[in-house]
């Protein structure tokens, strides 16, 4: 039975710490929202694993809503056996003034037992730092990044125990494990999380420059039935159970079958990130289709006729030179954030981002229809809409293209039925370099 059970506020999110775990020899099982009471398939799916990640949707939606998933999932990987939770959030630590980060971890305080968490969004990996409680994203502070315009949760304060602080209720307290702590090791962090607990303190926000800082956080914490952090906290906790001898790590924890099949990548992310990997690859005279935003949004008509349009494309590109590098479309519903801004501005932020992957879900089931087995998705919006459309229940997690994004592998249909295999990488918006989309086709024996 898995030891560790993780809860996701978002699909990318869930690959991304899925895959920090199965780095350090955890096999680990990936289910697309809460299984139902009974479901003998996700049961078999988490049979001889270390670590199971359910993946919500929970990042934007209304904070009761999130709660309420989230200990639903919290409940489901109980029963399945795991002793310890991980709520994982963004590495920008992207959330609302009304939530959705403090509400679901006071929830699942309350659920669990826990007087006392760490938060910790930390990823230095992927240039993530946390110093006196300020996040930072490479350079820069968070609130003088690309997070500043992000089109759901702009994020405009760097400081996370103010921000934290605003989100949960008032009477908890959130203060902060300073990085001179950390730096002293283990024992200074478990000696300052006795005294925050000592004054009141339910919730500290934990210092981390570098991949050292968070194992040792995963070591000075370990008591701790409850952790809630971005991905890179993982990354000491496989040794850990080792060591206490919950777990036992594994050589080949990451090991998928051969891809093989059609390939495309669909981009939703408007992510600084996204933009430069969209223009990398039509810098590269790679095939690459703008969805029509304009189109979606205008009606269902409209977008009938754009989708139509767009699978037309598609479907010629795939038939050129059997299966080369020309024969990989791309689309992309990428904008700057003055465009993506006017373009909200009609129907809202919300609505808008409905409309777009409600299409790209529908493309998506085209797409399979036409037997595209791989898929490069960029945004965990968008993922989320491509892995449901294409009726994904778990995925086992494999190896790394970058820090933070794996390729996984899964079956079609809501029953995780015996059809052929599927390769799917989900990428967060934020994370991969300007080839990334190249340089995971690649690994996928496709470029």
């Amino acid at each position: 039975m898995p030891i560790l059970g993780v809860i996701a506020d978002d699909f990318t999110g869930a690959t991304d710490v899925a895959s920090m775990l199965v780095r350090g020899g955890l096999r680990t099982v990936q289910l697309i929202g809460v299984p139902a009471s009974g479901d003998v398939r996700a049961a078999q799916a988490v049979r001889d694993t270390e670590a199971v990640v359910i993946a919500l949707k929970s990042r934007t939606t209304p904070a009761a809503d999130a709660v309420a998933e989230s200990l639903a999932a919290w409940r489901w990987l109980k029963a399945a056996g795991a002793t310890r939770c991980y709520f994982k959030y963004c590495s920008t630590f992207d959330s609302t003034a009304a939530g959705n980060i403090g509400p679901v971890t006071e929830a699942l305080m309350r659920e669990i037992g826990a007087d006392f968490t760490l938060a910790c969004p930390a990823f230095p990996e992927n240039g993530r730092t946390i110093f006196r409680g300020h996040l930072f994203v490479g350079d820069v502070l968070l609130s003088d990044s690309g997070m500043r315009d992000h089109p759901l949760t702009p994020m405009r304060d760097a400081n996370l125990v103010r921000v934290l602080q605003a989100q949960c209720s008032a009477g908890t307290r959130v203060g902060l494990v300073r990085y001179d702590t950390v730096a002293r090791g283990a024992e200074a962090v478990r000696q300052r999380v006795a005294a925050l607990r000592a004054e009141g303190v339910r919730i500290a926000v934990a210092d981390a420059l570098h991949d050292d800082d968070l194992r040792t956080l995963a070591d000075g914490a370990a008591d701790l039935p409850l952790l809630t952090a971005g991905s890179g906290l993982a990354l000491g906790l496989p040794v850990w159970y080792e060591r206490l001898g919950l777990a036992r790590r594994h050589a080949d924890a990451a090991g998928l079958e051969a891809m093989q099949g059609p390939a495309v990548v669909l981009a939703g992310s408007c992510s600084q990130a996204t933009l430069a990997q969209v223009a990398a690859w039509r810098e590269a005279g790679r095939p690459a289709r703008a969805i029509d935003v304009r189109a979606v949004l205008a009606g269902a008509a409209a977008a009938a006729r754009e989708q139509e349009a767009v699978l037309v494309w598609a479907r010629e590109v795939m038939a050129r030179r059997g299966g080369d590098e020309m024969a990989m479309p791309l689309v992309y519903s990428t904008a700057e954030p003055a465009e993506l801004a006017a373009t909200q501005a009609e129907l809202g932020a919300l609505e808008a981002g409905a409309r777009v992957e409600r299409a790209f879900a529908a493309l998506a089931r085209e797409l399979a229809a036409l037997g595209v087995r791989r898929w490069v998705v960029a945004g965990g919006e968008t993922s989320g809409a491509v892995v449901q459309a294409l009726g994904v229940r778990a995925l086992r997690i494999g190896p790394s293209i970058c820090p933070g994004v794996p390729w996984t592998q899964a079956r079609r249909g809501s029953d995780g039925g015996s059809d052929a295999p599927i390769w799917l990488a989900l990428k967060s918006g934020n994370f991969g370099a300007p080839d990334f989309f190249a340089a995971a086709l690649r690994m996928a024996g496709a470029a």
